[in-house]
């Protein structure tokens, strides 16, 4: 009786793996449910504003601080898109925006996507559109990017990317592009506007 009943639950076991097996290979519910995309809205009207994509806003906001707004990391860097204060003070000012502090950038989600936003075109413009120059840039800084472009130490290309010098931006890089394109296939539709 006791051995009927050990077979029992090891088939239906057996069953459930199976099944969450299939869902989570087959479903995009299940997908969305792991890689969700919080703040569509406020990433929608700011990649609109600076011609960005919104997957790309989406996976560095991933990256950053997985969508928590309030976050302050080691080095101090705030909000959702995790600027460094003296970056972010830079952005207001050369952006022309008003009234934005750094308590606005640390508890407001649209201010920061906003300003993050501002940044990321900023940096597509420096760097001629490339991705991965201005993902890699978004975290190590533009100098930091162009002098390793000037000194023949990376390319700017993602079969390149092992080049970079700096492993937290390599690792940053790559992370982002996952989520970059993990995005790009679950939400086809999360276009700017």
């Amino acid at each position: 009786m006791k051995k009927r009943r050990v077979i029992k639950k090891r088939f239906f076991l057996f069953i459930v793996i199976v099944l969450l097996g299939l869902l989570f290979l087959k479903s995009d519910w299940m997908s969305r449910w792991l890689y969700p995309i919080h703040y569509k809205q406020e990433i929608q009207i700011s990649a609109a504003n600076y011609s960005l994509e919104p997957h790309l806003v989406a996976a560095i906001i991933r990256v950053e601080t997985n969508f928590s707004n309030n976050a302050v990391s080691k080095k101090g860097a705030i909000g959702i898109m995790q600027l460094m204060p003296d970056t972010a003070k830079w952005i207001v000012k050369k952006g022309g925006f008003k009234n934005v502090t750094n308590d606005a950038l640390s508890s407001r989600a649209d201010i920061s996507i906003e300003i993050g936003s501002w940044y990321l075109q900023s940096l597509n413009q420096q760097f001629k559109g490339n991705k991965y120059l201005v993902i890699a840039a978004y975290n190590a800084g533009p100098g930091k990017v162009n002098r390793w472009l000037s000194e023949g130490t990376w390319d700017g290309q993602l079969e390149t990317v092992s080049r970079i010098p700096y492993g937290e931006t390599r690792h940053y890089v790559q992370r982002v592009i996952y989520y970059y394109n993990k995005y790009k296939a679950l939400y086809p539709d999360f276009l700017t506007k």
